[in-house]
């Protein structure tokens, strides 16, 4: 049986994330994918190709990605990487206390550029980011940003 796990489940965008897939075949071929939609409603995305190890496992801290939107071993690569759907669209958080981004992990069979409604993923798991988490709008001369406290 396909198990994807998410350790933790809820964490703070500057702490790590484990990504690990279990019951897969031996060298079989996965996309991960990575989705979030954000509080204007554009979708971000991120995916990744690799292949299982001999005991049928996929940890994004110790295997690299084969391709995708990154290659090699990035074990945050899956939500460093989320690029938005339309172009010239940034992901912004401003309501970081309310609402948390809530990310969803996909594990597909062999390796899928583009997803449809008529892929079915292998396992599905959602997780959310930044519970708790306080905004603070930095404006100093001509500097513009946002410093985000953890609770």
């Amino acid at each position: 049986m396909l198990e994807l796990t998410v350790t933790p489940l809820s964490s703070l965008a500057d702490r790590p994330v484990r990504v690990h897939v279990r019951g897969l075949a031996p060298s079989q071929l996965v996309t991960l994918l990575a989705s979030l939609t954000d509080e204007r409603g554009v979708r971000f995305q991120a995916r990744a190709f690799y292949r299982a190890d001999r005991d049928g496992e996929v940890d994004a801290e110790r295997h690299a990605a084969l391709g995708g939107d990154f290659t090699g071993v990035w074990p945050m690569g899956l939500f460093w990487f989320l690029r938005p759907d339309t172009l010239f669209q940034r992901l912004v958080k401003r309501d970081v206390v309310g609402s948390p981004f809530r990310v969803c992990l996909e594990v597909f069979d062999a390796f899928h550029l583009v997803t449809g409604p008529e892929d079915q993923p292998l396992a599905t798991r959602p997780a959310a980011l930044g519970p708790g988490v306080q905004r603070v709008p930095i404006r100093e001369g001509r500097v513009r940003g946002a410093l985000f406290l953890p609770p």
